[in-house]
């Protein structure tokens, strides 16, 4: 009888039971998806943005539908580091899930305090830094300058002893000089990719659909784009890589893989349906189970040219 296919994957000196995460965003703390799925069987949970202040987000309207995707423009929305820590954390910290909390500041000595303010938290697993909002006033600044990038990595970094991962923009000329800063920085993943830029118009008003104009654009549409972002930037740094865009089923997140992806999160899908990220798991073992494959770790990079 064959065996279970092993799924652990390492980021960095973090091991995830499985490659399969949620997608900063899409699920919340936690506790809006716990009723609808099983969170516990996946990788880690990857909570909504933090920040240092509550933010109540720009106005409404502020997502819609697209074609082939939804565009949002939430602005960061949260309740604040404070309010996490006191009322979230010990929900996510009860339920024992792999907690990685997703954060952004404004400045580098936002994120540093922040991520210092997390170290002293037990549950945690690790930190995404949000460097890479297309919704917020200079949410872009970190993701499109590789000296910016590099400096909020290492400032994260000399303020915590917890893994790393920078979160980085598609929209960009050349996404790889940014990986590389983040990289050397000390970052001990990176997330490809955040959502690009997009709008919609209301052709009876003649008014964007979105009252920020614009919105980050997200789901099948981008899938070519993320995963051409994730190939390209196996090829030039060494650190593992989350693929992230347009991920419905196991045969997308095994194209993330193939390119270079050592795990994938599932945002968009999420809301068509909320058991998605642990149907692409599924399917995921039985693909590795259907080929005769003992280990994800054989899929990472494995792409035949």
């Amino acid at each position: 009888m064959q065996e279970m296919p092993s799924l652990e994957v390492n980021l960095g000196p973090f091991k995830l039971q499985n490659p399969v995460l949620t997608a900063s965003g899409t699920c919340g703390y936690g506790e809006e998806l716990a009723d609808w799925t099983d969170v516990g069987t996946l990788g880690a949970l990857v909570c909504k943005t933090i920040t240092r202040r509550p933010r109540s987000g720009n106005a409404a309207p502020r997502t819609c539908e697209t074609s082939s995707g939804m565009l949002n423009a939430i602005g960061l929305q949260n309740v604040g580091i404070e309010r996490f820590i006191e009322d979230k954390l010990p929900w996510l910290r009860a339920r024992g899930f792999s907690l990685i909390v997703n954060i952004a500041g404004e400045t580098v000595e936002d994120f540093a305090a922040l991520a210092s303010m997390l170290d002293r938290e037990d549950g945690i697993d690790a930190l995404e830094l949000n460097i890479s909002c297309p919704n917020v006033a200079h949410g872009l600044d970190f993701a499109t300058d590789p000296v910016q990038a590099r400096a909020v990595v290492e400032a994260v970094k000399k303020a915590t002893v917890l893994p790393v991962i920078a979160k980085l923009s598609p929209n960009v000329t050349d996404i790889r000089p940014i990986a590389q800063a983040a990289e050397q920085g000390g970052a001990d993943a990176l997330s490809l990719t955040n959502t690009y830029v997009g709008m919609a118009i209301d052709i009876e008003r003649r008014r964007p659909v979105i009252s920020n104009v614009t919105g980050g654009l997200s789901g099948p549409a981008i899938k070519p784009l993320s995963l051409l972002a994730v190939y390209r930037c196996a090829q030039t740094v060494q650190i593992p890589l989350i693929g992230i865009g347009g991920i419905r089923c196991a045969a997308d997140a095994i194209e993330y893989f193939l390119a270079g992806a050592s795990a994938v999160q599932v945002g968009t899908a999420t809301f068509v349906d909320p058991n998605a990220a642990v149907g692409v798991l599924e399917g995921i073992r039985e693909y590795l189970t259907r080929h005769r494959i003992s280990r994800i770790q054989d899929l990472i990079g494995a792409l035949e040219r």
